[in-house]
């Protein structure tokens, strides 16, 4: 059966006149599924009994239910294990800052890419989420907490710009006017670098913030612990981020994991300021959060804002990742994983 929450406005007006029903019954039912964020049509109450009973032959809702929650007792963070109809979960994470409530989401089903910093890539991937799976994780959250969403970032398991179209379907639907209604201005989206495809989306006409997962200032570095990086060279990805910026006009985001030892001296201070010399950009760097499996510790804050106060020194923004969460383990893919192994 086909997934109703997966349809575009304009495809569900085509599937309501294939069904003999007026056009306009496509907003009615629309606004029950991403407004309301209802997941049955039985509870669409001011939609006929007949309707519901033609619509219900042909399509069908995506399922999804909270298996786990984590609350942090220092904020207001929570973090949720998502379980999808097939018995594949996620981890979503809700974040209440001062501009508002954001939504972080996963896009895939454990990852690909083997980031060696990142517990979702631990347990290998599985398969993408389909544009209604991310949807869901929101209307989730916003039903659990009994509040709205204004941001949301795709930073959870997964590459979101490996699952290309599923993202861009996503995207286009959370900001339905009829809808949610998320700016794109809103939404922040973060790759590790899939070359092509930051080509693709610079020609979206999307104005979302585009985050680079940088977190190296050498091709040799970043080789290291960004497998990606031996397939996407790291002049091949700074050129697709001139061509992003030029093309978009929008600021972009170099996320910048300090790890101890590895990439935060002085000397990585001034190659990343260089390399990044006159870019429309922000450096995000992130405390590192340890992963067992890696063996990797997190930069002590003195050289956090020591590495900071350079890039500031060279002309380069920066902002240093504000921790939330931290005692409920709210890096992506901590969750899942010890949600497994129970």
């Amino acid at each position: 059966m086909i997934k109703i929450d997966e349809l575009s406005f304009e495809e569900l007006e085509k599937a309501m006149t294939e069904l003999g029903e007026p056009k306009f019954k496509a907003k009615q039912i629309f606004d029950w599924i991403h407004e309301k964020t209802v997941d049955s049509f039985d509870k669409m109450s001011n939609v006929s009994k007949k309707t519901k009973e033609e619509l219900a032959k042909k399509y069908e809702f995506t399922k999804s239910t909270i298996e786990l929650k984590l609350e942090s007792k220092l904020d207001e963070t929570k973090k949720y294990v998502i379980m999808f109809e097939d018995g594949n979960v996620v981890e979503s994470v809700y974040l209440k800052y001062k501009f508002g409530n954001t939504a972080c989401i996963s896009s895939q089903v454990g990852c690909k890419m083997g980031c060696h910093f990142c517990a979702s890539t631990k347990n290998g991937f599985l398969r993408n989420l389909t544009a209604a799976e991310m949807l869901r994780q929101i209307y989730l959250i916003q039903e659990d907490t009994g509040e709205k969403i204004s941001n949301v970032v795709i930073m959870g398991s997964g590459e979101p710009l490996d699952n290309y179209d599923n993202v861009i379907r996503f995207l286009k639907l959370i900001n339905d006017e009829r809808g949610q209604n998320i700016s794109m201005r809103k939404i922040t989206l973060s790759t590790c670098g899939i070359v092509p495809n930051i080509y693709k989306l610079a020609d979206e006409d999307i104005p979302i913030t585009l985050a680079i997962s940088l977190h190296a200032p050498s091709q040799e570095k970043r080789e290291e612990i960004l497998p990606t990086a031996k397939k996407y060279k790291l002049p091949e990805l700074m050129k697709a981020c001139d061509h992003y910026i030029n093309s978009t006009g929008r600021r972009l985001t170099f996320e910048y994991i300090m790890i101890k030892g590895f990439n935060d001296s002085p000397e990585d201070a001034v190659m990343l300021s260089h390399l990044l010399k006159n870019k429309l950009a922000n450096v995000n760097l992130i405390p590192c959060n340890y992963v067992k499996e890696a063996d990797i510790k997190p930069s002590e804050n003195l050289n956090i804002e020591k590495f900071k106060k350079l890039l500031t020194e060279n002309g380069i923004n920066a902002t240093v990742r504000r921790e939330l969460g931290s005692d409920i383990n709210a890096a992506c893919g901590q969750l899942r994983n010890n949600f497994l192994k129970i």
